[in-house]
């Protein structure tokens, strides 16, 4: 995370010089990315840092806790599946996984204040093994009076836009995240 707020600042401390505004960026991510990309908004809030219009998160992992539904229903199954998700979970905070000892910094569905930050889409497949940790995270938002746009894809896997870049619903799915962000730029 601090590699990432590193690169944010010093990104937005040469915006200018590269005929860029430092004040209209969105943080995106996929898959731990998103998670990291939701970590980054609350440690740029924290910290009083850059702040990006709005975040892009796809396939999120927002919570290392693995007590969700969709956690348990996806064991065995799918291209990332509960197994998966524990692994890269426990590389982060290591003995602390799954523990209240991970920092939101770290697991951004765990903080308790998800107050000022920029609006998010938050993206999921309904075949995800995160993709309970994103609704909520996504609600959340809207309970701290936030923006979010939440888009569940029915039947899609972790990965499918990857590994079916041509299905029907993976070009709904790319479209739908391309108009988002000229929605918020827009702005």
């Amino acid at each position: 995370m601090e590699d990432c707020y590193a690169g944010l600042v010093r990104a937005a401390g040469h915006a200018a010089g590269a005929g860029l505004d430092a004040g209209r960026f969105v943080l995106g991510g996929k898959s731990a990315g998103g998670g990291l990309a939701a970590a980054l908004a609350l440690l740029t809030r924290d910290r009083g840092g850059p702040v990006p219009i709005g975040r892009l998160l796809l396939s999120p992992m927002p919570d290392d806790r693995g007590t969700t539904f969709s956690s348990h229903r996806m064991a065995g199954l799918d291209t990332w599946d509960r197994t998966s998700h524990a692994t890269a979970w426990h590389a982060v905070p290591g003995d602390r996984y799954g523990t209240a000892g991970v920092p939101p910094h770290a697991a951004p569905a765990s903080a308790t204040d998800l107050s000022r930050l920029p609006p998010a889409c938050v993206e999921a497949g309904s075949a995800e093994t995160s993709r309970d940790e994103a609704v909520a995270y996504a609600d959340g938002i809207w309970r701290a009076g936030g923006e979010a746009e939440r888009q569940v894809w029915p039947g899609i896997f972790h990965g499918f836009g990857t590994l079916a870049p041509r299905a029907a619903l993976g070009q709904d799915d790319r479209e739908a995240r391309s108009r988002w962000p000229r929605r918020i730029v827009a702005r």
